[in-house]
Formats: structure tokens, sequence, C-alpha cells
């Protein structure tokens, strides 16, 4: 044990670590988002929605999930640094970690030792709880970069992977120069937050409750609320039954925004390759 760091017990008998840098990175994150009412106006809330979407939909649901991670369609190698650099924005970490980890989750989905935020151990932890005690063979890039040597042997993404929180940077003194420090603290911060309990409500709610068109060997749920916040990713049990397809919504009524987003790449002609549901599953719904 170290000065900074608390040790408990899995329930495999592996020890766990409470990483003090993580709980005080996140912690004061959260903390600071508490400052939005003193630094409310309009434009800084629009500019909160805006990258929430950006971010999120576009770097992260589209990026890092279906692109890098299932290779659910294709784009130009120029544009898919530019939307991977997006996601890396919404610091989720970098490409090589996020998409690692989740697919070690389609691998080992809910596995109380390999899938790294297994629902199987209760909803704080595949909440957020994974990355206050995070191991070391999700979280070191030695070990977690097997699972996408695609993009390890990639020297851009290599750097971005390492680099990801310097860009935090220039996207701070952006936001600054356009509204001041409420553009900093919506922008960046609140919608830091909000994002993140957006994505990790996928790893734990959407393994807890909701219904399922597919009979799959997890528990993975359909959640509206949770499709509403991520742009489409809370149709979760469309996903684990078919997770390389670049639609997750797949009623009519599963209203999914990072497709839209994806139909006009391909309209455009800039999505080659498009995973479409199968006929015989799509008609069925």
């Amino acid at each position: 044990m170290t000065s900074n760091s608390m040790q408990t017990v899995t329930a495999g008998g592996q020890p766990l670590v409470l990483n003090w840098v993580n709980v005080v990175f996140f912690g004061s994150i959260h903390l600071l988002a508490l400052l939005a009412p003193w630094f409310f106006s309009w434009s800084a809330l629009g500019a909160a929605i805006f990258l929430h979407w950006l971010l999120g939909s576009i770097g992260i649901c589209l990026g890092y999930h279906r692109l890098l991670t299932h290779r659910s369609f294709q784009v130009p190698k120029p544009l898919e640094y530019i939307i991977a650099t997006i996601g890396a924005l919404a610091l989720q970490g970098g490409p090589i970690f996020w998409v690692s980890g989740h697919r070690q989750h389609h691998l080992y989905t809910e596995d109380a030792d390999k899938d790294p935020y297994a629902a199987s151990r209760g909803f704080w932890w595949s909440h957020m709880l994974w990355l206050l005690y995070p191991r070391a063979e999700f979280f070191k890039r030695e070990t977690y970069q097997k699972y996408a040597p695609d993009l390890a042997r990639d020297p851009y993404y290599r750097w971005l992977d390492s680099n990801f929180l310097l860009l935090q940077i220039p996207l701070g003194l952006l936001l600054f120069a356009l509204g001041g420090w409420s553009f900093v603290i919506y922008g960046s911060i609140l919608r830091a937050v909000i994002l993140w309990h957006s994505t990790w409500s996928i790893n734990s709610a959407t393994h807890m409750t909701g219904y399922r068109s597919f009979e799959v060997e997890d528990g993975s749920r359909n959640l509206w609320w949770a499709a509403l916040l991520t742009y489409g990713e809370g149709w979760h049990n469309n996903h684990h039954a078919h997770p390389n397809v670049a639609k997750a919504g797949w009623k009519w009524w599963e209203v999914d925004v990072t497709w839209w987003a994806i139909q006009v790449l391909k309209t455009l002609g800039l999505a080659k390759k498009v995973v479409m549901p199968p006929q015989s599953s799509a008609s069925a719904n």
C-alpha cells in the first residue's frame, strides 16, 4: 500500500487500489461544475449543449464507438483522425484506451474479472468506481493496447492516447476567448460532468433496467432515457445482439441521433461499407 492509495479486495480475491489521483481529478471537476449557477448565461448553456452533442455524439458515439471500436463503417483516414480528435476532447481517455476497454466489454460482458466495467459488480462499479479503482490490465497501455492493435500501430493514435489531456488547454482557451469564464465553466467543466454520466449510464443503467428485443447471454437492455442522453447508445440490447451494426435504434421510434450523422456522411459519400442490420432481424423489429 502506498501513501496515495487504499487497498480492498475484489470478489475474486485480487487486490483493488483506490487511486487518489483519479479521486481528486474527478472530484475536483464535479465540484467546479457546482459553480455553474453563478456563471449562467444562455449563450454559455448553448455552448455546453452544442459541445455535449459534438464531443458526445460525434466524438464518442460515432467516432470512438461505432467507427473505431466496431468498424461499423469507414471514412477517409484524415476524417477519421478529425473525428477521433473530437472524441479525445471529450475527456474520456485516449482512443486506444477507450477502444480496448470497450472491446473487452464485448468479449467478456459482465465477467467480474475480465469486463472493465462489469455490471455484475453492481451499479456503482460499472458506472464509475472502475475508474477510481483502476486495474493495471485495463489502464496500462502496454497491457490494454493488445485489444486495439489496429490503433496501437498508428503513430497518431499513440500520440493522441498519450496527450488527450493536453487538448483541454486549447479548448479551454477557445471557450474563454468566445465567452469568458462562463463558457469555460459550462462548455468545458459542466459539459464534461454531464457527458461522463451520460456515457457511464450505458455501462450501468442499460445493464440493469429496460426492455429486451433480443435474447442475448448478457443483461443488456434498451433504455429510452439513456438513448436520449447518449444520442442512440441506450438501445444497448440491440447493440449487444449485433455490435458491428452501425445503427443502434432499430424500431421506428428508437431515436438514434448518431445514426442520423452517419447517414449524412453516407449521403455525402464520406461513409463507406456501412454495416446494416441483418434483413431478418430488421424486419422482425
